[in-house]
């Protein structure tokens, strides 16, 4: 009797085993990371979202991610082909100003098919542990072979690291 007892309560764990495992393939993407990049050279600061994937997608198959704006108005909004032999899929915004520190920040991605058609929908959030103020104004660089930026750095050897000051939450800081 008891070896029906524990067969038949191996059967059922392993059923809600699988049961589970079944629910994490309705996500054919998972999160797996989340960054604000400050790059200090060209004084820009980007989101960049990091997907693992975690089942199969129809092909082809999209990821329209939608950040929210620090410097305020519409959220910025990126499209991002998956290709299936890609196991991870990094999504990055377009340069965003006015990061504050200590502040979440909304951010959706839909991954749909090629027609349109929603599959998934991933909501989160990205809280920055710096503010845009740790970046200069003016990017230090410029070209493809990171030349001096004129603007920064002048010819009689005066430095302008001056901060961007259109941002009153971080300016305040």
């Amino acid at each position: 009797m008891r070896a029906i007892k524990f067969a038949a309560a191996l059967v059922i764990g392993l059923a809600s085993l699988a049961g589970c495992q079944r629910e994490d393939l309705d996500e054919p993407l998972k999160l797996s990371g989340k960054v604000f990049i400050f790059n200090y050279r060209v004084a820009q600061a980007t989101y960049v979202v990091t997907l693992t994937r975690n089942g199969p997608l129809p092909e082809p198959s999209f990821a329209e991610a939608s950040f929210e704006n620090p410097a305020g108005g519409e959220p910025l909004v990126t499209r991002t082909r998956i290709f299936p032999f890609w196991e991870k899929v990094s999504l990055e915004s377009p340069p965003v100003h006015c990061v504050v520190k200590d502040r979440p920040y909304a951010i959706s991605v839909r991954v749909v098919d090629g027609r349109g058609k929603v599959l998934q929908i991933i909501e989160t959030a990205l809280t920055s542990s710096l503010d845009q103020s740790i970046l200069p104004g003016k990017p230090l660089v410029v070209g493809p072979v990171y030349t001096p930026n004129p603007d920064v750095y002048g010819v009689d050897g005066t430095v302008d690291y001056a901060q961007e000051t259109s941002c009153p939450d971080v300016a305040a800081r």
